[in-house]
Order: structure tokens, then sequence, then C-alpha cells
């Protein structure tokens, strides 16, 4: 491997010109808040086996280890939802005392998964607004009106690409609330306003040393893991460099692992609910990752998938080790490391494949557009623009119908790929008896970068195969992408599975939150890096206000209406008459089977509260796209072809 530092001697240059002088100096308190337990930072290791070998597990039920933590979920989400229902009132109905009628049979009450979309720092920010207005935790999220009390109710929290971060960096950072991720008193990990090209802002020294120093800890870093013997991607240099900006720890949390969350005294004690990643896998020979395509999770647990395809796990804390028709042979040493918590969020997020087929629809300087297609394609010709899972974890495993079965290598590429844009694949598995999901749209589906129901109409459609890819998986139905926009369905929520009676099977009902503009334009490019903390701020406040419908200005019986939504099921499996305010809400937000397939006009919805005051001028994302701007991004470009 070649290091040309001259390019990033280059980008130095331009920097020192235009950014040097305004950037602060960061914030040198460091918080120790997760488990850094790789044995050898960022290089896998071989360790001594544990004395039950891991093995390939079928996934025709929940691990054992999934099945311990929900008894003791349970027990906290029912506490939850009686905190929840405590400013959450339904006229003529008490829901406190319902939950405690069905306590002793719990499999009776609501089971609440939460599904955060994909869409870069967008979604991450779109995203924690909602998360921030369903954690009891967040100042103010308990008076009426509001939502607090549901994150704390909710048994599962899945994340994919920008979302996945926003799940990663939750639980990464010791199970943190978004409110303290925000504040900068206690030295804020959501430092976005240095663009992830730059790295970490300086200290004591000069952003052009930090910015160096950064680059060579990357090379370094993913250095040791090649030197091991393990084939690398530009997902890893991603994955370490989105850690910087996600993890409060030294070198961007280098040791930290995917599998230590499960270490963790909050995750142990079963406080929060449990954080899913998703990922697709890639068929060989295969560019496009279409509706077939073989969708993975990561839990603290495990890494696999429910498809037929595999249908099977291993546990994620042994990735890296060579398993062989499910087993580790004898031979052959465990490996730890592997699963650092920075690959799988990149994993998870590794958007070049997906910039490389379709950068030319972005609204980017020619110059970096050239300059990226270059790097990518040089890649892509190895095939080397995945995450490569090798060894693969399901070598010579299910061979009558893998299409991996015998690779040695497993290409898993960002879980957005195949337009399942929202992670509700994990949540909708019969085996998790979800009852209701919470989806949080932040998707770029049109031209200015707002949803219009695509990624549920891809889940749909996977879900009327019910004898292939999709396992026999239920889906409520969803009407066409046309019908979203003429209808309104992709600029305020909306329930769809309301009746249960009309599903071809056990399926939850799904409350739909599309990203809208309430208090500023939270539409944002996927390709936008760089965010300072006023813009960053508003935007989560945004998505506070979305999740909420303006703290209930929209409309004053959404809280009602949502408390409404995650009873639905439990009162069919109950047999208990749904209150008339509930009715109503039905009435209001359940999609209706109506269509309107039509090519509506374009959607561009305008401010629906008072307009926070953003100086546009103040965003450190507009200094990128200046002519200095692109020139420092294109020598980061060449500098980073230098490197693979």
């Amino acid at each position: 491997m070649k290091y040309q530092w001259s390019a990033l001697g280059v980008a130095a240059g331009f920097l020192s010109a235009s950014h040097a002088a305004t950037v602060p100096a960061a914030n040198v308190e460091v918080l120790r808040r997760a488990l850094p337990n790789a044995p050898d930072g960022y290089t896998p290791e071989g360790v001594r086996c544990p004395s039950t070998r891991p093995t390939v597990r079928g996934a025709a039920k929940l691990s054992d280890n999934e099945l311990d933590w929900l008894k003791g979920r349970r027990e906290k989400t029912l506490q939850g939802m009686k905190d929840f229902f405590g400013h959450v009132s339904i006229d003529g109905f008490d829901a406190s005392s319902y939950i405690d009628q069905h306590a002793s049979n719990d499999s009776s009450l609501p089971n609440i998964g939460i599904a955060v979309s994909g869409g870069g720092y967008r979604a991450l920010m779109n995203g924690a607004g909602a998360v921030k207005a369903f954690d009891s935790r967040t100042d103010g999220s308990t008076s009426s009106g509001h939502l607090g009390g549901l994150l704390q109710s909710a048994t599962y929290l899945a994340g994919l690409s920008g979302g996945g971060w926003l799940v990663g960096s939750l639980y990464l950072n010791n199970d943190s609330s978004v409110q303290e991720l925000q504040d900068e008193t206690e030295g804020s990990v959501w430092e976005f306003s240095s663009p992830i090209f730059l790295g970490p802002k300086a200290n004591d020294s000069s952003q052009v040393s930090a910015s160096i120093d950064y680059y060579g800890d990357l090379v370094r870093s993913v250095d040791g893991k090649r030197d091991a013997g393990y084939d690398v991607s530009i997902t890893d240099y991603w994955g370490r460099a989105l850690s910087y900006q996600l993890i409060n720890a030294p070198e961007g949390g280098v040791n930290y692992t995917w599998s230590s969350i499960a270490l963790s005294d909050g995750f142990k004690n079963a406080d929060m609910p449990m954080p899913i990643l998703i990922a697709d896998g890639r068929n060989p020979g295969e560019l496009l990752i279409l509706g077939n395509a073989t969708v993975f999770e990561f839990n603290p647990f495990e890494f696999g998938t429910f498809d037929p395809t595999i249908f099977g796990f291993v546990p994620v804390e042994y990735l890296g080790s060579k398993f062989e028709e499910g087993v580790i042979p004898n031979n052959e040493s465990c490996v730890r490391g592997f699963d650092n918590a920075g690959f799988i969020m990149g994993t998870s997020s590794s958007l070049f494949n997906q910039i490389l087929l379709q950068i030319d629809d972005y609204d980017v300087p020619s110059l970096i557009k050239t300059a990226l297609k270059s790097v990518l394609k040089s890649i892509g010709a190895d095939n080397n623009d995945i995450a490569p899972y090798e060894p693969n974890p399901f070598y010579k495993y299910a061979e009558d119908t893998s299409p991996f079965a015998d690779l040695k290598s497993l290409s898993v590429v960002d879980g957005g790929e195949d337009l399942q844009n929202i992670p509700l694949h994990p949540l909708i598995q019969p085996e998790r008896h979800v009852d209701v999901i919470i989806a949080v749209d932040s998707s770029a589906d049109n031209i200015y970068n707002w949803p219009n129901g695509t990624a549920l109409v891809a889940t749909y459609n996977r879900s009327l195969n019910s004898t292939g890819i999709a396992n026999g998986t239920a889906f409520p139905a969803i009407p066409d992408v046309n019908t979203f926009v003429n209808l309104g369905l992709n600029s305020r929520p909306t329930f769809f599975g309301c009746d249960s009676s009309n599903m071809t099977g056990p399926s939850p009902l799904i409350v739909y939150i599309p990203n809208s503009p309430y208090v500023t334009f939270s539409n944002t490019s996927t390709f936008d890096m760089a965010y300072n903390n006023t813009l960053r701020d508003a935007i989560i406040q945004n998505g506070y206000n979305v999740a909420t419908m303006g703290n209930g200005t929209r409309d004053e019986n959404w809280s009602t209406c949502v408390g409404c939504a995650v009873l639905s099921r439990s009162f069919e499996r109950t047999n208990t008459a749904v209150p008339e305010a509930c009715k109503k809400c039905f009435d209001t937000y359940c999609w209706d089977g109506k269509l309107d397939s039509k090519t509506p006009d374009t959607y561009a919805p305008s401010i629906l509260l008072d307009a926070l005051k953003i100086d546009a001028e103040d965003n450190a994302a507009s200094a990128l796209f200046t002519p200095v701007g692109v020139s420092f991004l294109s020598a980061i470009a060449v500098a980073m072809f230098s490197l693979v």
C-alpha cells in the first residue's frame, strides 16, 4: 500500500487559506461511555474459542439471548406504557388501568418497534428529532400534546444508513439521549460543522495538522486489518471516519465493537429498546440491488437473516472467524474485533456503490463528480465497492438456497439500495410479534429530497412474494407513490394496516411519519456533509415537530391517536371495544384504500409553523462548495484514491 501525502499537502494548502482561521478549538473533555473491548484496536485477532464453540443457528426462532433479554425488557416497557399514558389521554378510556388489567398476560399488551430511515445526515437529524420527542428524558416531552415515553415503551429501535448512525451513536455513547449528544456543555459528540472530509476540529494544533493526523489514523488502523490478512474496502475508511463523528472516545472509538453493546449495563438491564441495523447482501455478479436481495441485520447478539436464502444467524462477536458448513473447525481459532462499531455502521451506509450509480443526479460540482467517479470506478473494478465480510460466516451453509454459499467473501452493502429505505424488515418477522411500527421516513424520493412512500412500497411489493424471498411475512397494503403525493400521505402521518382482518397474516400497524418542513426546511441533500450546530439543532427541532405534529398544534388529538395506534392490535387480542376517540382517530389517519395514480405536480411544501431564523452563510456545509472547498474535496478524493 502506498501513501501519497502530497495530495493531503495540497489539501492542506487550500484548507489553510480558507478554513483554519474559522474552525474553533475542540472541546478536550472526553467522556468514556462504552465498552472498548476489541482485543487489538481495529485489527481482528484470533482468540481462544469459548467452551461452546460458535455456530450458525437456524432462524426458525429468536436466539436464546434475545428471548432472555426480552423478558427483562417486557417489564420495562409495561412501566413505560403506563408512564406514556399518564400524559397521553384517550377520552372515555383509562389506558393505564387497561395495562394493569392485562399485565399478568403481557402478550396481550402492545409490542412496539421504531424504525428510522436512511438519508445521510438529514436522516440522522430528522430521526434524532423524532427519537428526542419519544424519549421521556427530553425536557418537556411528557407535557400535554407530546410523545415522551414512547421510546421507553418500545422493544426495538431499528436504523439504516443515516438512521443507523443515529441508533449506533445513541448506544455506543452509553445509551445517551439525543439531548445529551447535542449538549455542548458536556463536549458535544455531534460536531458536524467539521465535515467528515476534514476530521475532528483542531485542539492545540492547526486544522491542517489535525486533518493530516486524522487521515494518518484512518490509514494505519485499516492497514492493521489488511496486514492481518483481511480484505479491506473503502467501507473500512468510511466506517472509521464515521466513528470520529459518532463515538465520543479517543481515535474515534477504534476499540469499540458492536457486540459490546450487549455488555453495557443499560442494555443488560433492558433499559432501552434493542438496537438493530440493516444491510443488504449483493448477489455475485450484480451491481444493482434488486427486491430479491437478502436483507441482513446486526443486533447486539447476532448477524444474519430471516430470509430463506440463508435463514441463519452467527454471533456478531465472532465475525471474522472461519466458519464452514455452520461451524468453526476445530483447527481454527475464533476471531474477535471484526465487528468494529464504525465498520458495522459504515456497512449499513456504504453509499459508494449508490453514489457511483447516481452521482449524475446530485447537484455536485463537476470537479468532484469526476474525482469521485475515478476513485469509485477503480474500486469497483476490483469488486471492492462493498463491505467484504471475509471470511464469509455462511460459507458452505444453506448450499441449496444461498447465492453466497460458495463464496469466501460475503458482499454487504447499504441497506437502502433495494429501495427499502425504512428498516422494517426485522420488525415484521413473525417471531418478534411487533404490533405497531413507528416509521420515521427521511428519504429523498423527489427532486427536492422529500419522501413519497417509496420505501413502504418496496417493502409491500417484497411481501407479495409470499413463497420466495418474503418467507411468509405479511405487510399492510400500500398505495403507489403517485397516490401518496396526490392524497397528501407524504405530507402528514398516515396509518397503514388498521383493519387486520384484511391481512394475509399477522402484520404490524404502520404509523408512517414522513419528513416535512415545520420550522425549517429539513430536506437537505444526502450529499451535504457538514452542518453547524445552529442548523443541526434546527433540523432536530423540526424532526421533533414532525413526530408530534407541532406538539399538537396541527392536530390537538395527534398524541391521542398515536396512543390508539399503539393499543390497536392489543384491543383485538383482548376483545376490547375500540373507544370512540380511537375510532375518530382511525377515521382521520388510516388510509382508506383510495387511489389517485395520475402523475402529481412536483411536491414542494411550505413551512407549516413559524420558521426558525437561520443564516445560510453560517452553515459550514456551504464552505465545501466554494471554489476553495471544491479544490479541497478534490484533493481529498485524490488522497483517498492513493490509499486503496
